[in-house]
């Protein structure tokens, strides 16, 4: 872990900005608490890259810190300052013209966008927790947040140190991440915008009856892909205090 900038914001959260190898990622952590203890960590999943993101991983990483949470981010691969792949590019063309012509998204297509993120950014955020949580100051346990559904819901299944998940269905999933639902055993709130543009509905209530959990809640608002009500952040964080504390 090699941490590149490191500044304070507003509150006394302390940002450092690190690479893992050449992964990018971000670290927040609230004020020193007295006397300190180690800190649980919330890592906030998102859809793209951190500079397109960032304004809206501040704002949700401040929200953790004013609950006591650590949080942290990597870049997902193939966005932002990390390489390309014309395939992922190929697929994310062939997503956005079948939603804006509103036809149905071949499965073919989902797969081919999908299916390597979670190949490769699962193991990528499995090896940031080797390294975070060796940190003095962090100390577990681990909750999930966001992000494509299909990368929390693998995590969810092959990382025994995550505690609960925080899934947003704002994106579409393959059959392979129905597959991993079945799995999954720790508890599970999952959020959906009834009237998301980019989103299959239907698709998202099947992935959710299909969580193999029995701890999961289904929060549904109205409202497009952004207009998530304010209170849902609190929401998330009053979750993780039932099941990360």
């Amino acid at each position: 872990m090699h941490v590149t900038s490191l500044r304070h914001l507003d509150g006394g959260v302390l940002e450092r900005e690190w690479t893992l190898g050449d992964v990018p990622g971000i670290l927040w952590t609230p004020a020193p608490a007295s006397p300190p203890a180690p800190l649980p960590l919330i890592l906030l999943g998102h859809p793209g890259g951190l500079r397109a993101m960032y304004p809206r991983l501040a704002e949700r990483a401040r929200h953790c810190a004013a609950a006591g949470y650590a949080a942290a981010t990597l870049e997902l691969p193939g966005s932002g300052d990390r390489p390309r792949s014309a395939d992922l590019e190929q697929a994310r063309t062939e997503l956005r013209r079948a939603v804006q012509a509103g036809e149905p998204v071949p499965a073919d297509t989902v797969e081919r966008l999908v299916l390597p993120l979670v190949e490769t950014s699962v193991p990528e955020w499995r090896a940031a927790l080797d390294v975070l949580l060796e940190l003095p100051e962090l100390g577990g346990p681990v909750g999930w947040s966001g992000g494509l559904i299909s990368v929390g819901i693998r995590l969810a299944v092959v990382e025994p140190r995550l505690g609960a998940a925080v899934l947003f269905a704002g994106s579409f999933a393959p059959r392979a991440s129905f597959e991993d639902a079945r799995e999954v055993a720790i508890p599970v709130q999952v959020l959906l915008q009834w009237d998301d543009e980019g989103n299959d509905r239907q698709q998202a209530l099947d992935l959710f009856d299909a969580l193999g959990t029995r701890r999961k809640t289904l929060h549904a608002n109205m409202g497009g892909h952004t207009g998530v009500p304010a209170f849902e952040a609190d929401e998330v964080n009053r979750f993780f205090d039932r099941h990360l504390r």
